[in-house]
């Protein structure tokens, strides 16, 4: 156990406190503004409103400490300040932090951020914090881990920089590898899972049949989660037309627009709606009758995709009016390829108001009508649903502050033919699922299943999305000590106590 002190900023609800302290660690100060992750962080440590250095913004200098910790806002990556030096930087979350590094010279220090940071996108961010900490005097380098890898059951990829005032331990520095037990989800579930009657069908050796149809998956061909959407298709994939009663025709007609939407003959989108004559050429017996009734049951949707341009006057029309009118073809306009210009893109015109606008003034009319999915967003799912994980997943997606709608079955099936059959019979159908709860939450991210948090489920999950996974925090801390940085703090520390004894 090493004796040392650290400063805990955007402290949240106290991971990095959590695993520091369990390594020896004494806080000499936290920088919260959240009132809820105050209030949580103080309740659950023991600790008193008046160690909180309050806004970052607004801190000038703080005291001397051993590691530093940051969990910086994700939000704040426009970072580049006017370069004028640390002082005339402020009021930027990263250059701020980096202030704080450069006037109280911890001997090291732990950020981190979300995966986002080393996207090719926020390639100049990256360089740029990456910079500013080199001319704050520490030597430095940036680590993307995912917690699962170091012992929770929670898919979650971070970004984490690691730096050092001296370079003889910056050198020694080691990420540690992966823990070779990985904890699932089954293991941290509040319930007891109950088991599908269904036996897994086997052959004669004895070995699982496996479907020929085989999933995206590393388990048996088979996903551990169903997802529902309406815009792909897999062996888990539910579908609007799964979950309302439809026909077998209805359900052909669906499937005939799923596999055929994304082909470039129907348009240049990544999803293109099809008119009934693109229907009719994949199946000639297929009728507007029978589209419009499953746009009747919100299966589908009436698409308005080409306009024809009548005689206006200038002055009928403004500037948004004008701009998209020049985009026409064969004194027409259509969707997909204003949708797919770059030009109007950057303009950042509203398509859709701007083209409703026109219709109200005559200026155009819709010559062409197509047919699409009702539901087009995969983020949203279907009916409030977006996966379902069966308990036997090895890991559960990334907990976001915003909560998702993401669930979990309360009993587990068996991988076979009839995979996606029994799932709806005995686990969607009969509401056999649920969110998670609270303290399998605060399983998720290394928290002691009792740590307080707020009842109410938008307030924690607030708090408990936000806050960095606890073992990652202490795999990162246990590398640091062991390149001795903080050696001479304990042989000090030791010395003091010898004497006081003698």
């Amino acid at each position: 156990m090493h004796n040392f002190t650290y400063i805990d900023l955007f402290s949240g609800i106290g991971g990095f406190r959590k695993a520091l302290s369990d390594y020896g660690g004494s806080c000499k100060g936290y920088s919260e503004i959240d009132r809820d992750a105050i209030n949580t962080y103080c309740d659950n440590y023991h600790e008193v409103e008046s160690a909180n250095f309050g806004d970052i913004k607004k801190i000038d200098s703080l005291p001397n400490h051993d590691i530093l910790t940051a969990g910086v806002p994700c939000q704040s990556w426009s970072i580049a300040g006017k370069n004028l030096g640390f002082d005339d930087d402020r009021g930027q979350l990263w250059n701020d932090t980096i202030f704080l590094l450069q006037q109280s010279k911890p001997k090291a220090f732990i950020f981190e951020n979300v995966k986002g940071l080393v996207d090719p996108r926020n390639k100049k961010a990256l360089n740029y914090i990456l910079n500013r900490i080199k001319e704050a005097g520490y030597y430095a380098n940036y680590y993307v881990l995912n917690s699962h890898d170091y012992g929770v059951p929670q898919n979650r990829i971070r970004v984490y920089i690691i730096g050092f005032r001296k370079k003889e331990y910056f050198d020694k520095f080691e990420i540690s590898n992966p823990v070779d037990k990985k904890v699932n989800l089954s293991d941290i579930l509040d319930i007891e899972v109950e088991k599908s009657k269904h036996e897994i069908q086997k052959n004669l050796f004895g070995n699982a049949i496996e479907p020929k149809s085989m999933s995206l998956s590393s388990k048996n061909g088979f996903n551990d989660y169903f997802l529902f959407n309406d815009l792909r298709n897999g062996d888990t994939t539910i579908h609007t037309w799964d979950i309302i009663n439809t026909t077998k025709r209805q359900k052909d007609i669906c499937y005939l627009l799923l596999r055929n939407r994304r082909k470039n003959a129907y348009g240049q989108l990544d999803g293109n709606p099809l008119s009934i004559s693109h229907f009719q050429s994949l199946d000639n017996t297929i009728t507007i009758d029978e589209l419009n009734e499953l746009v009747v049951l919100k299966i589908l949707k009436e698409v308005e995709y080409v306009f024809k341009i009548n005689e206006f006057h200038e002055k009928e029309i403004n500037d948004h009016e004008k701009k998209l009118l020049s985009f026409a073809t064969n004194n027409q306009l259509v969707v997909d390829m204003l949708k797919t210009n770059r030009s109007l893109k950057l303009t950042k015109i509203s398509l859709t108001k701007t083209i409703e606008s026109m219709k109200e003034k005559n200026v155009i009319q819709c010559i062409e009508k197509r047919f699409d999915f009702k539901n087009t967003k995969i983020s949203t799912g279907l009916f409030g649903v977006n996966r379902i994980f069966l308990p036997s997943s090895d890991t559960y997606p990334t907990l976001v502050a915003s909560d998702t709608n993401d669930y979990i079955a309360m009993k587990d099936i068996p991988h076979s033919e009839s995979y996606k059959e029994l799932f709806l019979t005995e686990i969607y159908n009969q509401n056999n699922y649920r969110k998670i709860t609270k303290s399998e939450a605060c399983l998720m991210q290394g928290f002691p299943k009792d740590f307080r948090l707020p009842e109410s489920r938008p307030r924690w999950m607030k708090l408990i999305g936000n806050s960095v996974s606890i073992p990652v925090i202490k795999m990162l801390i246990k590398s640091i000590l062991e390149t001795g940085v903080l050696d001479k703090i304990a042989e000090k520390t030791y010395n003091k106590s010898s004497q006081r004894i003698a």
